[in-house]
C-alpha cells in the first residue's frame, strides 16, 4: 500500500520510521510533508521517499498514494478533514482533533485513530480473559497510575533531527489558531485549558483503555491537580455497568524511567497492566494475573503494539476489517476530555466555556 507522512517529528522518527523501514512488505512510504525541510529530507532519506513537501495542500494535489498517516502534532481535525475529501483512507494519531465541531465537520470516508495500547498484546490478553470471567459486570473499579518523566529524557536515545528553519510568523499563527481551537472547546481559563490539553494529549491512552474494558465513563464525579504544570492530576468517577474508575497522572520531570499501571479489580481477583516507555520499541508490556490462593501469572509478548496498530490500518484500508477506535470512539474521549476540564472548572470556581459548558 503507498502511503504519504505528514508531520515528520519526534515520534515518527522514533516509532513510524523503523517500523515502516521494517514492514516494507505492507507499506511503501512515497512522499513525506513536514513543515520543515530539514526534517522532511531527513525522514524522506531514511525511507527512500523522493518527493518531500512542506504544505499539505501540496502533497494532496500532487497524489500518487493510497492513504496519508497524520503523524503531526496538534489538532489534526483539518487535516484529516482535507485528506478524507480528497478521497485518501486516513490513519490519524491521537488526538483525532481538539473540539467535536472539528469532528462533525469530517466527510464521510476511511478513518482510524491510532491508540497503540488498545493493540498491546498484554491488552488483547487481558481484554480475553475479562470477557471469561464475565465482562465489565464482574469489575469493582479500574486504578491508574501514570508517572510521566519530560518526553527529552524519554527520546535521548533516538538522536533525533531538530527542525530549525520554519519560519517564525507561520508558526505564531499556527499556535494561536491551535490557542483557539483550546478556547472553543473549554473556554478561555489558562487552568482548564492546560488540564484539558494533558487530558488529550496523554490521559486519553488511559480514556481509550477504559473505552475497551468498560466503556467511555458514566460520570466524571471528582478532578483535582497539583503541583508546578503539567503537575499531578486526579480524575475518578462512575463505570458504564458497575464500579468506578481512578486516574492519577504525575508529570515528573526527572523521574527515572516511564511507568504506566492499569489495575482492573474484579470480585475473584486483578489484572494488572504495567506498561513501559512507549518509544521503546518491542519492550513487552506485562499482564500480572492475581486468581484462585492468591496465585500470580505473568504474561509477556515482544509483538510491537505500535506495528501491530500499522498493520490493522493495512487490513482496515484493503479488507474492510474494523479498527478498534473509529471517528465515534475518538468522539467519545474528546467529550469525556470535556467533562474531565467543566467537572474541575466547577469544583474551583472556574468559568468554562465553549463546547465543554
Amino acid at each position: 500500500m503507498k502511503i504519504a507522512l505528514l508531520g515528520c517529528g519526534a515520534v515518527t522518527q522514533a516509532v513510524y520510521v523503523p517500523l515502516l523501514s521494517r514492514r516494507r512488505d505492507l507499506f511503501e512510504v512515497t512522499a513525506v510533508c513536514d513543515l520543515s525541510r530539514t526534517l522532511a529530507d531527513a525522514v524522506g532519506d531514511r525511507l527512500g521517499a523522493a518527493r518531500r513537501y512542506t504544505a499539505l495542500e501540496d502533497l494532496l494535489a500532487a497524489g500518487g498514494f493510497d492513504a496519508v498517516l497524520v503523524l503531526a502534532s496538534g489538532s489534526h481535525g483539518e487535516a484529516v478533514r482535507l485528506a478524507l475529501a480528497a478521497g485518501h483512507a486516513v490513519f490519524c494519531e491521537k488526538p483525532l482533533a481538539l473540539t467535536r465541531a472539528e469532528v462533525a465537520a469530517l466527510p464521510e470516508g476511511r478513518l482510524m485513530v491510532g491508540y497503540m495500547k488498545q493493540y498491546d498484546p498484554a491488552v488483547r490478553r487481558a481484554e480475553e480473559l475479562l470477557a471469561e470471567l464475565g465482562g465489565p459486570g464482574v469489575i469493582r473499579s479500574v486504578e491508574v497510575t501514570v508517572l510521566h518523566p519530560s518526553g527529552e529524557s524519554q527520546l535521548a536515545f533516538a538522536n533525533l533531527a531538530q527542525a530549525r528553519d520554519v519560519d517564525a510568523g507561520l508558526l505564531t499563527s499556527l499556535r494561536a489558531a491551535e490557542s483557539a481551537l483550546v478556547s472553543r472547546a473549554v473556554g478561555d481559563s489558562a487552568a482548564v485549558q492546560r488540564l484539558y490539553g494533558v487530558a488529550l494529549g496523554s490521559i486519553c491512552h488511559d480514556l481509550s483503555l477504559l473505552r475497551r474494558f468498560t466503556g467511555a465513563p458514566a460520570e466524571i464525579s471528582y478532578v483535582e491537580t497539583w503541583g508546578p504544570g503539567p503537575g499531578s492530576i486526579e480524575i475518578s468517577g462512575a463505570l458504564p455497568a458497575q464500579g468506578r474508575f481512578s486516574i492519577r497522572w504525575h508529570y515528573l520531570e526527572d523521574y527515572p524511567a516511564y511507568r504506566e499501571t492499569v489495575a482492573i479489580h474484579h470480585d475473584k481477583g486483578t489484572l494488572e497492566l504495567v506498561f513501559p516507555s512507549p518509544y521503546l520499541m518491542n519492550a513487552p508490556t506485562t499482564l500480572t494475573v492475581v486468581s484462585g490462593g492468591e496465585s500470580r501469572t505473568e504474561w509477556r509478548d515482544v509483538t510491537e503494539a505500535f506495528e501491530v496498530q500499522l498493520a490493522a490500518f493495512h487490513a482496515f484500508v484493503n479488507d474492510g476489517k474494523p479498527p478498534l477506535t473509529d471517528v465515534g470512539g475518538a468522539l467519545e474521549d474528546i467529550v469525556t476530555a470535556q467533562r474531565i476540564a467543566a467537572r474541575y472548572a466547577v469544583h474551583h470556581d472556574l468559568p468554562v466555556g465553549g463546547e465543554a459548558a
